[in-house]
């Protein structure tokens, strides 16, 4: 049974609330945005519906030199290899002129794809509740409003058992150096403390990006797996080169939570066609 408890997140009608803003970017951070906003054109033209900022910048907790730039780019069609190379360039761009962020990242969708049923409760979610609309339409006023419920989270986060042979040959393909392994123990550690949250987020009846506090919300469902998560949000934030804490994600976190999710929440069915992003 679901939390009735009044949770962060939410708005007076239980639904998940907007999060981030234009006003909430540091001013460090703020001619990064204004570069990126100016240079979408000139890179993908006519094609360019609307993009977005998502992340620690729009939400105002960005750290100088240490957080990156996110952007979600939806395109009037479905994204070209051009396209792609055009999103690469520019985030490379983007990190070698700014010293204060730490990578940039832009992930591209076609309109027709995001605003899909298929992607109603992942990608539709994810623009309408977790994205700030920074150039043409806000596509968020096409979707629902979404409350913490099962299905959110079966299809957000229901792919953890796919992803783990992709992880596992990613640590093996690796070289065998700190540096090599930090930006993989970033990534799975904040993708795993984001799948426990939501494997609980329905009870818990809330939502937040903030890792440690997902980290808090999972660990009153799940106490004897809380130490794991908890040091997962902090590597998420600060990550290690070590090789042990990645074979403990791979081997040992991952499998269990994706086998509970399963049972509690089901898997989610893998969208044909769809791009893969990410790990």
């Amino acid at each position: 049974m679901a939390d009735t408890t009044a949770r962060p997140g939410l708005d007076a009608r239980g639904f998940i609330a907007r999060e981030g803003s234009p006003d909430l970017v540091p001013g460090p951070f703020r001619p990064v945005v204004a570069a990126a906003r100016d240079r979408l054109a000139g890179v993908f033209g006519a094609r360019l519906d609307s993009a977005y900022l998502y992340g620690s910048i729009p939400r105002g907790t960005a750290r100088v030199g240490r957080s990156d730039l996110d952007l979600l780019v939806v395109l009037r069609e479905e994204p070209a290899d051009a396209d792609r190379a055009g999103a690469r360039a520019l985030d490379a761009a983007l990190d070698a002129e700014f010293p204060q962020i730490d990578g940039a990242g832009t992930l591209l969708f076609g309109r027709a794809r995001l605003l899909s049923e298929r992607e109603r409760y992942d990608m539709g979610w994810f623009l309408a509740c977790l994205c700030t609309p920074v150039l043409g339409e806000d596509l968020a006023a096409h979707l629902p409003r979404y409350r913490p419920c099962s299905l959110l989270s079966r299809e957000t986060n229901g792919d953890l058992a796919a992803r783990l042979p992709r992880w596992r040959e990613r640590v093996a393909g690796a070289d065998d150096t700190d540096e090599a392994r930090r930006p993989l123990v970033r990534f799975m550690s904040r993708h795993l403390v984001r799948t426990a949250f939501t494997l609980v987020m329905p009870r818990w009846n809330g939502w937040t990006s903030d890792l440690r506090e997902m980290a808090e919300a999972f660990a009153v469902y799940y106490p004897e797996r809380a130490g794991q998560v908890r040091d997962a949000a902090v590597r998420g934030y600060e990550p290690t080169g070590d090789p042990a804490v990645l074979g403990s994600y791979t081997d040992d976190l991952g499998p269990w939570l994706a086998e509970e999710y399963a049972r509690v929440h089901g898997v989610k069915a893998p969208p044909p066609g769809r791009p893969e992003q990410g790990l």
